[in-house]
């Protein structure tokens, strides 16, 4: 089932993800339901928090990514058929020097950035079958990884960016906060439903 993403503004997206447990209720739906949602909206990640649900899991598929022509043959690779569940992660160490990215958010559209962050992360998560895995990801995955990772801890890309390049976007996160702002997927405002 499609939800509707969370956007900006809303006070879900700034909750600590609790951990939860493996009865957790309606656990597979819920996984099955944020896929189907971030494949909809055309995303290659989607944190619980987004969905409105205050839990520490995020699903990541870095398929689309492939396509791009920019990218070396290998780095296609590696980001060709990465899919993945992330149930508990904890990152325990993002290493290198700092490179820059555009990133985008579906809680917050038609807003890019850049952002800087370490190339390699060493993440300690459960997957579906909530056995335990540490690891190590590194380039675009660990990005994705990082930027899925802020939404458990209530964190969001444009709190990243520079206090100019915040007051340039202020009235785009106005208006997604309002709701005045068309996404070809489903998503809920919370000053909308607040009736502001």
């Amino acid at each position: 089932m499609i939800l509707p993403i969370v956007g900006y503004g809303d006070p879900v997206l700034r909750k600590v993800g609790e951990a939860i447990t493996p009865d957790y209720p309606n656990l597979k739906e819920t996984i099955a339901n944020m896929y189907e949602t971030m494949y909809n909206a055309l995303g290659v990640g989607l944190a619980a928090p987004q969905v409105g649900v205050p839990i520490r899991l995020f699903v990541i598929d870095t398929t689309p990514f492939s396509d791009d022509e920019d990218l070396s043959s290998s780095e296609q690779e590696d980001l060709k058929g990465f899919k993945k569940t992330f149930i508990n992660a904890k990152i325990l160490k993002e290493e290198g020097e700092e490179w820059s990215f555009n990133e985008g958010c579906l809680s917050i559209p038609d807003v890019r950035e850049d952002v800087y962050r370490k190339p390699t992360v060493t993440i300690e998560y459960c997957e579906e079958d909530f056995v335990m895995k540490t690891e190590v990801f590194d380039g675009l995955v660990a990005r994705v990884i990082q930027h899925e990772y802020d939404h458990i801890e209530g964190v969001l890309f444009t709190d990243k960016i520079s206090s100019l390049k915040k007051r340039l976007i202020q009235k785009k996160l106005k208006n997604i906060t309002e709701g005045k702002t068309f996404q070809e997927y489903r998503m809920k405002f919370f000053a909308a439903k607040k009736g502001r």
